[in-house]
């Protein structure tokens, strides 16, 4: 049924212009609201935390109704799905920032692109692609094949290849050697393999795979975000590189590392809170 939704919602923004889409999406995700208890208290368990103490409740809520709204977005986003182009890139996003990406490139060990579950990373890797980067994605399979298949199929038109998590590892280490990116998301531990380390101060299970890919390969790690900007306007961000040369304390390194590019995971949080779908639980509070 999931997965006839999907070509559903595909095939109707294929035809509907963009706003319409929009309102469809959200007027839809409105309903779903109502009865979307379990997942309305991840979220608002998660943006207690993410958000300072003093935040009062109602703008919680405000915050919560709008993360489902704007995934309705990024959903509508998605099916839409241009394929796009350097030329197609400069007239609808802005990007900022792609210099780094040229420059760790230039070095000869491929460049990690790190992200989180924020604003339209699917948009964004479509983008990166785009611009002409070869890019290679972990990604997370969904449980029918069918609809696995047609997320890699639309991330493909854009020559974005996807790499399940199972067999990550050595689909990183080839892409980095041949010069290329790899993207990663790095806020949701999927496979309780992850490091425990503070995140928004609170410990927490946190993927440690970019850590660990970066300080074998020698490549740089950079911190990307497209985010939804004011009139549904774009902007891709990449930040500087983040460099580090293992030592013989290996697990003290990958911490070291880890704590350097959180405090970017809680930059943009922070500044985005809206955008920031956490519909699974991130820290247990007991």
């Amino acid at each position: 049924m999931l997965y006839y939704l999907y070509i559903l919602g595909y095939n109707l923004a294929k035809i509907t212009p963009i706003r319409i889409a929009y309102f469809i999406a959200e007027a839809i995700v409105r309903v779903y609201y109502v009865f979307a208890s379990k997942d309305r208290a991840i979220v608002r368990e998660n943006l207690k935390v993410a958000l300072v103490e003093e935040t009062p409740p109602k703008e919680i809520e405000r915050h919560v109704l709008s993360i489902f709204i704007n995934f309705a977005k990024y959903l509508a986003d998605f099916f839409k799905f241009p394929r796009f182009t350097e030329e197609s890139v400069k007239k609808n996003i802005e990007v900022e920032g792609r210099e780094h990406v040229d420059k760790c490139l230039e070095e000869g060990k491929g460049a990690i692109l790190l992200s989180v579950h924020l604003g339209n990373w699917e948009l964004g890797a479509a983008v990166v692609g785009g611009l002409g980067y070869k890019l290679s994605a972990i990604a997370l399979e969904h449980d029918t094949k069918r609809i696995n298949d047609f997320f890699t199929g639309q991330r493909a038109i854009n020559n974005v290849k996807s790499i399940p998590i199972g067999v990550s590892v050595k689909g990183c280490f080839k892409a980095l050697r041949d010069n290329e990116t790899v993207a990663i998301m790095g806020d949701k531990d999927y496979t309780s393999t992850g490091v425990e380390i503070e995140f928004f101060g609170k410990k927490t299970l946190v993927p440690k795979g970019a850590a660990v890919i970066s300080l074998k390969t020698g490549a740089p790690i950079i911190f990307v975000v497209l985010t939804r900007e004011k009139g549904d306007k774009f902007k891709l961000k990449f930040e500087e590189p983040i460099r580090s040369k293992p030592s013989a304390r290996t697990e003290e390194d990958v911490r070291t590392l880890m704590a350097r590019y959180i405090k970017l995971f809680e930059k943009y949080i922070t500044r985005y809170p809206d955008q920031w779908y956490a519909f699974q639980k991130i820290w247990n509070r007991g």
